[in-house]
């Protein structure tokens, strides 16, 4: 009796071994022989962080297939690999090579001339804003002869050239001139005025406060209508990288508190890497930790003057901001990246932080999106000797 159990068990694993293998063979050729009919476009070059997904690529397929977005943040060839269901309800692969390239040509922000002082510097190539969207360190060069010792009208043209070929150039008259005495037109911006215009249900009117301010009598600011402060917690040295507190920060956020206005922070850097952001980000929580912030953290970072001996991308730079403000974002702060019209429009690629836009203008003519204007810097308000900067926060 156990010998006919052992001898059917026997059986039955050989039968369904067979048949195990007859599918796998089967489906191996069945697989191997499905129609695959897929049309790809002819230019499968693309520029560095284009947003592509597959279906732009394929321009016909015997299937359906789910489409997804392909990274294109690094130059090279990229495989590209997907699975379909044919028209006869096969599951095949299929897989291409695209090519990411950078066909973006650097940017020279210059006009038409340069002025500068006689006896000056020679630190023309760097003085004059340039660089790349993702060369770190592009060649720069001034073709032409001049003597800033002199005074004179000297044409030049300015070129810059990255990694990847793209080459940009700029004429442009350098004016060696005289220093200009001194001459000051007084202005100021009254922040009654601002309220007036800007307050609405949507929108708060504030200050961004520093040891520039002097004292302020927040008790007073409060009751000309200001809802919140953006105050600089501190900076760096430039040279050291030693962070350094704003003298009046302690007193600012103290009495900001007490009076029950809106507390926001920025911190004026230098940093040259992620990692140094990073450290920027730690020393702010470690001085903000123990008080009520209700509005957001800033990035600032404005040395602009120099950026062109940072040896920084235009897209390192975001990253540097990146850094910064998620290390905040990791400690439960609202975040904002700070900067000018110019240098938003031209050199920042922030896709994922609030901005807050610099412009001082009436009416600003920045297309992009924006959480908070600083729309002067020479604002009067009781409660402040001298000038300070007002600023508009949108709720929504």
């Amino acid at each position: 009796m156990k010998k006919r159990i052992i001898i059917s068990v026997i059986i039955i694993l050989v039968l369904f071994l067979a048949i195990f293998s007859f599918k796998k063979i089967y489906d191996y050729y069945r697989i191997k022989n499905a129609k695959i009919e897929v049309v790809l476009i002819d230019n499968l070059n693309i520029g560095i962080d284009d947003e592509v997904s597959l279906s732009d690529f394929i321009v016909s397929i015997n299937g359906r297939y789910d489409d997804y977005k392909i990274d294109t943040s690094e130059i090279g060839e990229k495989l590209i690999k997907f699975n379909f269901i044919n028209d006869d309800n096969i599951k095949v692969s299929y897989s291409f090579n695209i090519n990411v390239v950078d066909d973006i040509e650097p940017l020279i922000m210059l006009g038409e001339s340069y002025t500068v002082y006689i006896g000056s510097e020679d630190t023309l190539i760097n003085d004059i804003l340039s660089g790349d969207n993702i060369d770190n360190t592009p060649k720069r060069e001034i073709i032409g002869e001049y003597d800033l010792n002199k005074l004179g009208t000297y044409p030049l043209q300015y070129v810059i050239t990255d990694s990847s070929g793209n080459v940009s150039s700029k004429k442009f008259n350098l004016n060696v001139i005289e220093k200009p005495k001194t001459t000051y037109t007084e202005h100021h911006t009254d922040f009654k005025d601002i309220y007036n215009i800007h307050k609405t249900d949507n929108t708060l009117i504030g200050l961004d406060i520093s040891k520039y301010q002097g004292d302020i009598d927040f008790d007073t600011i409060k009751n000309e209508g200001v809802s919140f402060v953006m105050i600089r917690v501190g900076t760096e040295k430039k040279d050291t990288g030693e962070f350094v507190l704003d003298p009046k920060f302690k007193q600012n956020i103290e009495g900001a508190i007490e009076s029950g206005i809106d507390v926001g922070i920025y911190f004026y850097s230098y940093a040259k890497t992620k990692n140094e952001a990073i450290e920027d980000a730690k020393w702010v929580i470690d001085q903000i930790k123990d008080y009520k912030i209700t509005m957001p953290v800033a990035f600032d970072w404005e040395d602009w003057t120099d950026f062109n001996s940072y040896n920084v991308s235009f897209k390192e730079l975001t990253n540097i901001a990146y850094a910064y403000l998620n290390e905040l974002n990791k400690k439960g702060y609202d975040t904002f990246l700070y900067s000018s019209k110019t240098y938003l429009q031209n050199i920042w690629t922030n896709e994922k932080y609030d901005t807050w836009l610099a412009h001082y203008i009436d009416k600003t003519t920045y297309t992009g999106k924006y959480k908070m204007w600083q729309l002067c810097s020479d604002g009067v308000i009781n409660g402040i000797n001298g000038y300070v900067d007002i600023d508009i926060y949108y709720k929504n």
